[in-house]
């Protein structure tokens, strides 16, 4: 929230310069009376405070498309996040993961490493890595790359990993 404020603190320091430039070009204009036109040091002043005021007017609204954007971006983000945790436990429920076995799979899908997790858990390395083995069985994977893509291709409903088409030539793999 700290760069939308000093943004704003910008724009405002802006706006107070551009109506001290306007209020000098009107008194300068007043005082030119109809010659105004003809003295170039204040054509310059006013196309400078035009445009300062102009600049001013197109920063604010990109500021406010941003925060817009911002904001919907936090809220797909946050449908994303919800829909991707009630895959994984609907996924948990149907391998019958143990509570235990559930808690370790979250973490190794966090990225914690089996150090890591035994720490957070207050448990030995080897009892989290026992858990991970029914975790990969009960899933029917071999590792936690394995056990990632498959909860991917639940969220996504595509095969991440498919059999080689036998169509191709040898090592060249289709995309699904």
């Amino acid at each position: 929230m700290e760069k939308p404020f000093a943004l704003l603190l910008l724009i405002a320091a802006q706006v107070v310069t551009a109506g001290f430039f306007l209020w000098d070009v009107i008194s300068d204009g007043l005082s030119l009376g109809r010659w105004a036109l003809s003295d170039w040091h204040f054509v310059v002043e006013a196309v400078a405070a035009i445009a300062l005021i102009l600049a001013v007017i197109i920063e604010a609204r990109y500021l406010v498309a941003l925060l817009r954007r911002k904001s919907h971006l936090e809220r797909q983000v946050s449908v994303a996040a919800s829909a991707f945790h009630d895959v994984i436990e609907a996924q948990f429920a149907a391998w019958s993961l143990t509570p235990s076995e559930a808690d370790v799979a979250h973490f190794t899908v966090k990225g914690f490493s089996i150090g890591e997790i035994a720490q957070y858990r207050g448990s030995a390395e080897g009892t989290i890595k026992s858990h991970l083995n029914a975790i990969y069985r009960k899933a029917g994977v071999a590792n936690r790359g394995e056990l990632l893509s498959l909860l991917i291709e639940d969220l996504t409903g595509t095969d991440l990993i498919t059999a080689p088409d036998p169509a191709l030539p040898a090592g060249a793999t289709s995309l699904p």
